[in-house]
């Protein structure tokens, strides 16, 4: 039986040339954060599916992962601990929904010209969001999928532990969550600590985080953390590469 909101048929998945027996090339919108990292290792189960790549967008100026403040060279990183390539959508900052549309749609026609039709996501329950990528995708003739949605929340953040996944907080709404959660590690305390109200995978924006160890990776990425800086309303902790000694 597949994972919640995925269909088992991979002709299903978006892709109406999938052959029967045929796993159905997928490409993943990265965001290098722990809801990224739970959905590509529940599809990286599937024998119907086969990971194509990674799309994840970069805030030019900032050279960092957009709204996680991540920098270039870790999603690098990451991309190379995963083996899939790594496609980059790259935004100005405070990008106009317009600009992001028309390069997210540059991108995506890249990849459907490479033959890849299905696109997955890690978002849990925001139906508005779901709604705007599916129709997005659709004028594209193209579908998304979301591996982890309408799964409990609280439920994902103790299988993340569980799984051997480890996470820092690398941002979060400083009106929902003190200054000393960022840079702190995503463990069992962390998510037992959560004010009422915040949702344990960060679902509403209250954190995003930067996986850096887990079954997905061969061996962990060596990071350290650097300093917390506050932008428009948000506390980002720096994440670097570690140092020698």
């Amino acid at each position: 039986m597949g994972e919640p909101g995925m269909p088992s048929d991979p002709a299903a998945l978006g892709n109406p040339k999938a052959e029967p027996g045929l796993p159905t090339p997928v490409l993943f919108c990265w965001s290098g954060g722990k809801d990224s990292a739970l959905a590509l290792h529940a599809l990286r189960q599937r024998a119907d599916i086969r990971m194509a790549g990674l799309l994840t967008t970069v805030t030019d100026a900032y050279d960092r992962i957009s709204m996680h403040g991540v920098r270039r060279t870790l999603l690098l990183q990451q991309a190379d601990r995963l083996g899939l390539p790594l496609a980059e959508v790259r935004i100005p900052p405070k990008c106009c929904n317009a600009v992001y549309e028309s390069r997210m749609d540059e991108a995506l026609r890249v990849q459907l010209a490479a033959g890849i039709r299905t696109v997955a996501f890690g978002d849990i329950f925001l139906a508005d969001l779901r709604a705007y990528r599916e129709q997005n995708l659709a004028r594209l003739d193209m579908r998304a999928i979301f591996p982890l949605w309408k799964r409990d929340t609280g439920r994902l953040a103790r299988e993340f532990w569980n799984l051997g996944f480890r996470a820092i907080v690398v941002s979060i709404d400083a009106k929902k969550l003190d200054r000393n959660c960022a840079g702190r590690e995503l463990t069992p305390e962390f998510f037992e600590q959560l004010p009422a109200g915040v949702d344990p995978c960060g679902e509403n924006g209250e954190f995003h985080s930067f996986v850096f160890a887990g079954p997905i990776f061969p061996r962990p990425l060596e990071i350290e953390r650097g300093e917390v800086v506050e932008r428009d309303g948000y506390l980002f902790c720096d994440v670097r590469e570690r140092r020698p000694g």
